[in-house]
């Protein structure tokens, strides 16, 4: 064990300083009724929002003099009744903009409205002036884009939220008490230890730690890994207790990132977990998903329900491109990753401008159908964290366009013969991009119409997706909040819903397409087609996402012809693989080779090292002496229980 560090007084803040600064700028105008920490935000009460949300060059010279994040919140005393303010704003919202649903938020004093067309209803709408429906109702207002198909994580998250308001108010608090006291430590060290994710693909997880701070980065588990030791994060390497870290940051939502989250909370971690916004609903909606699989598979889960449930009420969500203090000394920017929905590069100011650290989490360096190219254009940065998953010089993934016209031919083939295609995939990102090829080229006549059956989680998750427009490529967040088309909604879509629905799919003699999860055969629905589908010799199962070594999927991409899987009735049961099988790389989340090293060149001019995880070792090592031999920049890939010295 690490010697412990002292604990932060929980104190209130000094009445000089900061707060004195803030009281100093504000006129009588703006009937400031208190300031509190809000987590890493200052929160302004007002009883006079009109004002301060007319004015906002009010609080952005208070940003810039005292560098911190400031939010406007309305005093309680003007706040309408929720019955009362919805009567108010069903007459105030403009009947085109179809308000579907409205959600207050006791804590922050937010309300959201969900609206179809949500252009109708911003914060500059001739119709609907924020400041005026503000003073109207004593809520500040959010606008949110209502989903075809309602998202019922999205509302489970809600619902949580609004019972826990109180706990998450004294919480947010306690934050940022944690965050604003004086630094106990002046002295600048920062180092890493690896706990996951190095050498290795899965269980991602690393403590990033200053004199004055400990910050845990990812907290995943390793799907392919049999052993215990193997399967999770080395935490117990880490020397310090839960009470001990200060945050949680999580890259973005997928299992090997997050799959662990809910066990810390279970033994006892309080903290906040910093994510972006969407990857609040995407993990939560993963996480319950594991939980399943566990049962279904006759293994104890390694948490519960209202473990997953915790980390909503703990969740702080951040967006892109904005300077938040996490510790006294730490301050995270999160910035597209391209992965998949919210993922985030983690961008880490540590001290006053000592060192910048950024870890790239699984980034896709190049524009696809569903996200922009990762961000790349740090002010600065000395330390950079890269994934390496296709990190050998031979993972090279083909053009956008090869790699649909490979997907049509392996798909009209299979279609032509009477045979039914079963694509095991993620349900995040993957399912969602696979889906607007599907109909594009279904409509366009150059692939074969066919029923698509998607299964798992792909319908919900498509749903959060419609739901987080903002962080989609800039050509469909357009299409979403500037029309009324679903991109994910489709003619030759049908959602299997239950188990029971799954014999059309199913049937003989009937050509398809099942899109189901999980996509590396580790369970979910996707086992049930492939019990049937995987012995018919004119089916064929297609591969369009990494296969982790030691998952099923892995051993049948690399030539099995016999798997065993366990039976509905708790029997082991033998599947024999007669059905084609087909691998297509270039719908990966993730950067080739040549993609990662176009990513660090484009950094380095700032960068003093670079270290290379999320890979097998080989591909670590690869990606570490390419950067070396290339750029003339240190390049390390250090391996699970190594620790750094950053500065």
């Amino acid at each position: 064990m690490t010697q412990r560090r002292p604990q932060p007084r929980r104190d209130p803040p000094p009445p000089g300083g900061m707060m004195a600064t803030i009281l100093r700028r504000m006129s009588r105008e703006a009937a400031v009724t208190r300031i509190e920490y809000e987590g890493p935000r200052i929160a302004l009460y007002t009883k006079a929002p009109r004002y301060l949300l007319e004015h906002g060059e009010i609080i952005s010279d208070l940003v810039n003099a005292i560098k911190k994040r400031i939010v406007v919140r309305t005093d309680e005393s003007v706040r309408k009744g929720e019955a009362e303010a919805r009567r108010l704003l069903a007459q105030l919202v403009p009947a085109e903009a179809q308000l579907q649903g409205t959600f207050f938020d006791t804590a922050t004093g937010e309300v959201s409205l969900e609206a179809k067309r949500p252009w109708l209803l911003q914060r500059n709408a001739p119709e609907f002036a924020h400041p005026d429906v503000t003073e109207r109702i004593g809520w500040r207002l959010r606008v949110r884009k209502a989903t075809t198909n309602p998202s019922s994580t999205m509302r489970a998250i809600n619902y949580s939220l609004g019972t826990s308001a109180p706990d998450r108010s004294k919480q947010l608090r306690a934050v940022g008490d944690g965050i604003f006291r004086p630094r106990l430590v002046q002295r600048s060290e920062v180092s890493l230890l690896a706990l996951g994710g190095f050498g290795q693909v899965g269980r991602s997880c690393m403590l990033l730690s200053t004199a004055d701070s400990r910050v845990l980065i990812d907290c995943g588990i390793n799907p392919g890994a049999a052993a215990p030791s193997e399967s999770y994060p080395r935490l117990d390497w880490a020397g310090i207790t839960l009470d001990e870290l200060d945050a949680v940051v999580i890259g973005h939502a997928h299992l090997d990132h997050t799959g662990f989250l809910p066990a810390l909370c279970k033994y006892g971690y309080r903290g906040p977990v910093y994510c972006t916004e969407p990857t609040l609903p995407m993990m939560n909606l993963i996480q319950l998903d594991a939980i399943k699989v566990a049962a279904a598979q006759g293994r104890a889960p390694l948490y519960a329900e209202r473990d997953v449930r915790r980390i909503m009420r703990q969740a702080i969500t951040l967006p892109y491109s904005t300077v938040t203090d996490i510790s006294p000394d730490i301050k995270l920017v999160l910035a597209n990753a391209g992965h998949i929905l919210g993922s985030a590069l983690c961008h880490f100011h540590i001290g006053s401008g000592d060192h910048n650290f950024v870890y790239s989490g699984d980034i896709k360096f190049g524009k696809s159908i569903l996200f922009e190219a990762a961000s790349w254009n740090f002010p600065r940065v000395e330390t950079l964290l890269v994934e390496s998953t296709y990190g050998a010089k031979e993972d090279i993934q083909p053009s956008r366009q090869e790699v649909e016209s490979a997907f049509i031919n392996a798909v009209n083939h299979t279609l032509a013969d009477d045979g039914k295609v079963l694509i095991p995939i993620p349900a995040v990102g993957r399912a969602q991009e696979i889906m607007m090829v599907i109909d594009h080229y279904m409509k366009s006549g150059e692939m074969v119409e066919a029923p698509v059956f998607t299964e798992g989680m792909i319908s919900e998750a498509s749903a959060i997706h419609e739901a987080h427009p903002e962080y989609l490529a800039r050509e469909l967040k357009q299409k979403i909040l500037e029309t009324d088309d679903n991109p994910f909604d489709s003619e030759y879509f049908t959602n299997v819903e239950h188990a029971d629905k799954r014999e059309e799919a199913l049937r003989d003699g009937l050509p398809c397409i099942v899109l189901a999860t999980s996509g590396m055969l580790e369970g979910g629905p996707v086992l049930e087609y492939f019990r049937s589908i995987a012995p018919v010799r004119r089916n064929k199962v297609l591969f369009v996402s990494y296969q982790v070594n030691g998952t099923l999927g892995r051993r049948v991409m690399d030539g099995a012809r016999q798997v065993s899987l366990m039976g509905r009735e708790g029997k082991v049961e033998v599947v024999n693989i007669n059905c084609g099988m087909e691998k297509l790389d270039g719908f990966s989340g993730h950067s080739d080779y040549n993609q990662l090293l176009s990513f660090v060149k484009r950094l380095r001019p700032k960068l003093r090292r670079v270290l290379v995880n999320h890979g097998e070792r080989r591909k670590s090592e690869n990606l570490a002496a390419s950067i070396r031999r290339m750029y003339r920049v240190p390049a390390h890939n250090p391996q699970v229980q190594e620790s750094m010295r950053l500065f």
